[in-house]
């Protein structure tokens, strides 16, 4: 335990130093500061949850992938899946054609509390999407945007949630 003066306001004990621990290739590293929770936690994925993958493909981030299923212990369903899920994660680049299409395709399948992941290169990135183009798409889907984040080295991802009803 240390010591602090109140004089001085420091402490009289030194600290033993910082052992490393490997991080996960998503965990932010800032300074002495390691954040202990996962990127795929902070998205708000639990243990048993089902998740739709749309739009993967050769760029996508796979050490956010692998985190995702790490967490949630499930494979990523298709489109082809008859199941309702709890959250969609779509990966959504400037040419994958209309953001509406996709948002309300995804909204099929996805449960009343569940929320879609719109994942999207960052900007100066190949495929780059404008975020008023989520925020425009979104109001017409039946969705509103709570939250954006940086979730990898090249991507961000932009959590669309359904409107709540009856809302006065």
């Amino acid at each position: 335990m240390a010591v602090f003066s109140l004089k001085t306001g420091m402490s009289t004990k030194k600290y033993a130093p910082v052992q490393e621990k490997p991080l996960l290739k998503t965990l932010e590293n800032i300074g002495l500061i390691h954040w202990t929770i996962p990127v795929a936690m902070r998205m708000g994925f639990a243990k048993g949850e089902l998740v739709l993958e749309v739009g993967h493909g050769a760029d996508c981030d796979a050490a956010l992938r692998d985190e995702i299923m790490n967490v949630t212990g499930t494979k990523f369903l298709e489109g082809s899946t008859n199941e309702v899920v709890d959250a969609v994660l779509l990966w959504f680049r400037e040419d994958d054609g209309d953001l509406v299409d996709e948002l309300m395709d995804a909204t099929a399948y996805l449960s009343e509390t569940g929320p879609i992941w719109v994942l999207t290169p960052k900007v100066g990135r190949d495929g780059h999407v404008e975020p008023s183009d989520i925020q425009d798409a979104a109001p017409l889907c039946g969705l509103n945007q709570t939250s954006t984040m940086a979730v990898a080295a090249d991507w961000t991802a932009t959590r669309l949630v359904a409107r709540k009803a009856g809302k006065r």
